[in-house]
């Protein structure tokens, strides 16, 4: 086999899950070409693999007006289909990956074992031993069925010096270095219902801080701005705060060097994880065993509630999931890391 299409367009948890698939393919056929069509979001990180030859940009947004589907179908199209795959690997498993899945002409066409929105008309779902397992696992078994050993699995991203050197600026420019022990504290998350609250990373703060390990706040947009902004003013000493201040590629420089990373079910937690830097994951509505820190499960805390695992993105009970999750109980788990 020498060519493969990969769709797997967001969201930045999931196409890091993803990842390693390239590599399994790459490992079994290593003169292959692998193509990857992915959403904006998720870009960069894509483009950092070297087991990736190919990215091809899905901008959604343009679609979604009738005029901006004519306009842009037809170069999307031309791109998917100037090359001819052995294979295509719909990781989405929806309509819209569906679609583009549908151009690509190749022989074989296969999914996961969970696809929705009548994508399994367009590709074969995969029903591997890991159906039930780690998101990781469901990925790679689709690349187990095109014959791939996935003797090892690995999240291999390349940062370019340029993005590092950047990243080592922006750290001194906030007052700290990379040089010396630091904490990266995810603290946002898509869904509410995800994020640790914000008293509980001020006083793991102020506790990391006595252990002569730096705290440092990473995320992006308004809501995590202001989550940041509550953390910093509950803290004796405030925490080194880069919300809103780093890409992925230079996220994935801090992450690289961290001594290790806490936070919800969200993409950066996960990237850490994949990176293979100490990972805590504070967790409740969504479930350890499926979307845990791949590699680190026994480092997932789990709320100790009867309704865990609800996959609900705002609580129905209007709880605050994670608060069942106290500063004390990550402590012991960080204590045992370091």
């Amino acid at each position: 086999m020498k060519n493969f299409l990969i769709v797997k367009l967001s969201a930045i948890g999931d196409v890091i899950h993803a990842l390693p698939v390239a590599y399994a393919l790459k490992e079994t056929y290593p003169d292959s070409h692998v193509t990857w069509v992915v959403e904006p979001p998720a870009y960069d990180l894509v483009k950092m693999s070297p087991y990736i030859d190919e990215v091809i940009l899905f901008e959604k947004k343009k679609f979604k007006s009738f005029r901006g589907f004519l306009r842009e179908y037809g170069p999307l199209k031309r791109k998917i289909q100037s090359r001819s795959y052995d294979a295509v690997l719909d990781l989405q498993g929806l309509f819209k990956s569906a679609a583009i899945a549908r151009l690509g002409k190749a022989p074989v066409k296969l999914g996961t074992c969970n696809m929705r929105e009548l994508s399994d008309r367009i590709s074969r779902p995969v029903i591997g031993p890991h159906a039930h397992g780690h998101i990781v696992e469901r990925y790679l078994d689709v690349a187990r069925a095109l014959g791939c050993r996935v003797d090892e699995v690995r999240l291999t991203l390349e940062v370019p010096e340029r993005e590092a050197n950047l990243a080592r600026r922006i750290f001194s420019q906030a007052g700290a270095k990379m040089d010396n022990p630091y904490a990266v504290f995810a603290i946002g998350a898509n869904w509410p219902n995800k994020r640790w609250p914000t008293k509980y990373f001020a006083e793991l703060s102020d506790k990391l801080y006595d252990k002569q390990i730096i705290p440092i706040l990473v995320g992006g947009g308004p809501v995590d701005e202001q989550r940041a902004a509550e953390i910093c003013s509950c803290t004796e000493v405030p925490p080194v705060n880069l919300v809103g201040r780093t890409n992925f590629k230079q996220l994935t420089c801090i992450l690289q060097q961290a001594r290790l990373c806490l936070g919800g079910d969200t993409g950066p937690v996960h990237l850490a994880s994949g990176l293979g830097t100490p990972t805590i994951m504070v967790m409740g509505p969504t479930d350890a065993n499926r979307n845990g820190p791949y590699g680190q499960l026994e480092n997932a805390i789990e709320a100790d509630r009867p309704c865990r695992y609800c996959w609900q993105r705002a609580c129905p009970k209007n709880l605050d999931c994670l608060e069942a999750i106290s500063p004390d109980q990550v402590m012991e788990k960080i204590e045992k890391i370091l």
